[in-house]
């Protein structure tokens, strides 16, 4: 073989070996766009506004596709888990869904009625009341003249909590002038009888404090009306 025909050689060599390396580096850019995209799932796009605690329906979303992986971890790729739920806040137009914007429908036994009160978030909830816990209501009142001793009365026993709603920072300027005035509530709506709802509207409006008290699952929530009230005085 002589010079001339060993040149042609090592080019015909290197023209395979670039067009190796291209052809690796169209397959790498290829991989690296299929992991950044991945593969496609179904969401659903919200067509109007919806109001909170709309009772909510497949016809108030739009199908859309997307890659895997652009989507959140509560987002709704299936509209059966739309069956028996309401909207917990308002619904813009053109977001996704997520399931964290959903809650279960209220279930009113017959002759409840759906009330919402605020709570302190210090010492009312703590974080551990949730959706479905049973408690007991307690209100603090103040004598009521001159004199009288201060009292706490378990308003409601067996409350069944339907919703926890987010801390809101309450008034600063009250908080400020009342010591005694919580700085963050929390609203809480329960599931009561008529006269239950009067007690712990009651309450909120005239009670200086109201405290829930959790009550652990199968206890005895009935409470003698004995011990329904209570004064410092009378402890022994």
């Amino acid at each position: 073989m002589n010079s001339r025909q060993r040149r042609g050689v090592i080019l015909l060599l290197l023209s395979v070996l670039c067009a190796l390396l291209a052809f690796a580096g169209v397959l790498s850019v290829v991989h690296d766009v299929d992991s950044k995209v991945g593969p496609e799932v179904t969401a659903y796009r919200v067509r109007s506004d919806v109001k909170p605690y709309t009772t909510l329906d497949a016809g108030q979303f739009e199908k859309v596709s997307m890659p895997k992986r652009w989507l959140s971890g509560t987002a709704v790729t299936d509209l059966r888990a739309l069956q028996g739920k309401i909207a917990v806040t308002t619904l813009r137009a053109g977001s996704l869904l997520q399931s964290d914007m959903i809650v279960d429908q209220p279930a009113l036994q017959p002759g409840q009625q759906e009330v919402a009160i605020m709570i302190d978030a210090a010492t009312g909830v703590a974080g551990k009341i949730t959706p479905g816990s049973r408690v007991n209501v307690y209100a603090t009142f103040a004598g009521k003249k001159e004199g009288d001793p201060d009292q706490s009365k378990i308003i409601v026993t067996d409350a069944r909590v339907l919703d926890v709603g987010r801390i809101t920072a309450l008034d600063p300027d009250a908080a400020k002038n009342n010591q005694q005035q919580p700085s963050e509530a929390v609203p809480i709506t329960f599931a009561l009888s008529t006269l239950d709802a009067q007690r712990i509207t009651y309450a909120e409006s005239f009670a200086q404090r109201v405290r829930l008290a959790l009550v652990g699952p199968g206890g005895d929530t009935s409470v003698p009306d004995k011990d329904r009230t209570y004064e410092l005085a009378t402890d022994k």
